[in-house]
């Protein structure tokens, strides 16, 4: 039985007098608060803040903690979000001082070797996208979404042209559409076919010159590769509107295929899927975007570029602008003289060395959609997955992505059918609509249960396409043991009782909370 003290709130846990810390006596002349700060200022009460020990507060934080679910606890196949296990090396690189430590409005001279791996990470993402210019300010995918299509809208601005309409597979993420809108566009539907693929017939019925984007995720959210996405792109274009690829599904075809090859002009990266970051939790999150040549101009600024500057140039401007921080009297051409002599490479003045420099000249630019870099920390986490793995190991981490979900698709299909066929790329969507019908259980029912296996549920009820929709991912990250222990549980759970189902799961503190009710209604401030 969980003790009923682990779901209590810091106000509930909370007696007059407690405290965690005691503060020595004031060692300065005392004033009045309404001596320093302006009436207004100045609360008419203090705050109401539970009063508590150390212990108390620990204990509270760690019950907590031990009720969260993630992957480095649990197995975590959400479909559509990859949530895959991240490395600790990179978590480890990312926290080095000379990263985490960095001000990101230092002088650029002062921060050319961070400025040279976000230079080197613009151009991994470009080779790997097929793309030719890259943008890393965006701070999540959805606003790499939103930032292309601003980059879309000012190219054809740029043209004299007005289109109005955005396309959307119907089963795309909902945040596709809500990104056209966002960047002022009409949000139109375009039908997938039974067998999950575009119907070509109702592409063609809403292409026009009105159109300037279709946004399209491929490989899909029902886990497949688009068979006619070559043609896809060519009539699209033909109308003159551009092709934009949702790169949430990334991590099927690192290093098979590159989306510039089959058509695409612009595309944005989640790395914490494709790559490695932190999951969940609103954030932190980055999502660069890669574009052809024709929308580089458009891209937010700055961009690092690389130039090839003279040594003693370099060195003697890294001089001055550590001295007027400084204030030291130690000469520049004294100090170049001593760098010579300790590295003789770079003793002769006139060669050239690499400097990385922010260019914020681009007067086509949207300008900036994030400060700075956006969250430099996920970005450099990626980086050290991308030089980790390198080209061949990229393409081993689809190839283990896809081979894991098609095995486990082999696995559950006969209990949970999968609509759209025997393969698919890194997810599936499987369907429970026989149970509901034959057994009165759903998909929630299941994805509830599960929770009480110790398995994180996968996506359930998207995409809308599929009845009672169960979208699993195993990711790369997992094993043959793990993935044929979470389907022997799915088929377990399916010859439970309905009765049981219904009010699962049994062991968390909240069983089946009123969703709908808490996003109507939620309740935002402490009233007790």
């Amino acid at each position: 039985m969980r003790n009923t003290r682990d779901t209590q709130s810091l106000f509930e846990l909370s007696r007059p007098g407690r405290r965690a810390a005691r503060l020595p006596a004031c060692d300065v002349p005392e004033r009045e608060i309404t001596d320093l700060l302006p009436a207004d200022a100045v609360r008419q009460a203090p705050p109401e803040l539970p009063e508590l020990s150390e212990p108390q507060i620990i204990r509270h934080f760690v019950n907590l903690s031990t009720q969260n679910m993630s992957v480095d606890t649990h197995f975590y196949p959400l479909g559509s979000c990859t949530m895959k296990y991240n490395p600790k090396r990179n978590e480890r690189a990312a926290a080095m001082p000379g990263f985490a430590e960095l001000h990101p409005y230092q002088d650029e001279s002062t921060l050319q070797g961070m400025l040279a791996i976000l230079y080197e990470m613009q151009e991994m993402l470009q080779e790997i996208s097929g793309l030719p210019a890259c943008s890393l300010q965006p701070a999540a995918g959805a606003q790499g979404e939103f930032t292309a299509l601003l980059v879309a809208a000012a190219y054809f601005q740029d043209l004299g042209e007005t289109r109005t309409k955005i396309l959307v597979p119907d089963n795309a993420h909902g945040t596709n559409p809500a990104s056209a809108v966002m960047a002022g566009f009409e949000a139109v539907t375009v039908q997938t076919s039974a067998a999950g693929y575009v119907d070509m017939e109702d592409l063609a019925a809403k292409l026009d010159e009105q159109v300037a984007v279709l946004m399209i995720t491929n490989p899909s959210t029902l886990g497949l590769f688009e068979p006619n996405m070559q043609q896809i792109a060519e009539q699209v274009h033909a109308v003159g509107g551009l092709v934009y690829l949702d790169g949430a599904n990334m991590n099927a075809i690192l290093g098979i295929t590159q989306p510039g090859a089959f058509g695409v002009d612009m595309q944005h990266y989640n790395p914490h899927k494709t790559f490695s970051g932190p999951h969940g939790g609103g954030g932190p999150g980055a999502g660069p975007i890669c574009v052809t040549e024709k929308l580089a101009p458009y891209l937010p600024a700055p961009i690092i570029v690389k130039e090839l500057r003279v040594a003693k140039e370099l060195r003697v401007a890294s001089c001055e602008s550590r001295e007027r921080k400084e204030s030291r009297v130690t000469s520049c051409e004294s100090r170049e003289q001593a760098t010579a002599a300790h590295n003789p490479q770079l003793a002769t003045r006139n060669s050239k060395l690499p400097y990385f420099r922010l260019d914020t000249n681009r007067p086509k630019s949207i300008g900036r959609v994030r400060a700075f870099f956006g969250n430099v920390g996920v970005l450099l986490r990626a980086y050290v997955y991308i030089r980790t793995h390198g080209p061949a190991g990229l393409r081993r981490v689809a190839e283990n992505a896809v081979l894991n979900a098609n095995y486990l698709l082999s696995r559950v299909q006969h209990i949970l059918p999968v609509p759209q066929g025997n393969r698919c790329m890194h997810e599936f969507v499987a369907s429970a609509s026989e149970l509901k019908r034959q057994q009165n259980i759903s998909a929630m029912d299941l994805a509830k249960r599960l929770l009480d296996y110790g398995y994180h549920a996968p996506t359930v009820y998207f995409p809308l396409t599929v009845p009672e929709a169960m979208m699993i991912e195993p990711t790369e990250s997992e094993g043959k043991e793990t993935l044929d222990a979470f389907a022997e549980t799915l088929f377990r759970i399916t010859e439970e009782s309905a009765e049981l189902l219904h009010e699962a799961p049994h062991t968390t503190p909240v069983s089946r909370p009123d969703e709908v009710r808490a996003a109507r209604q939620p309740v935002l401030v402490w009233n007790g």
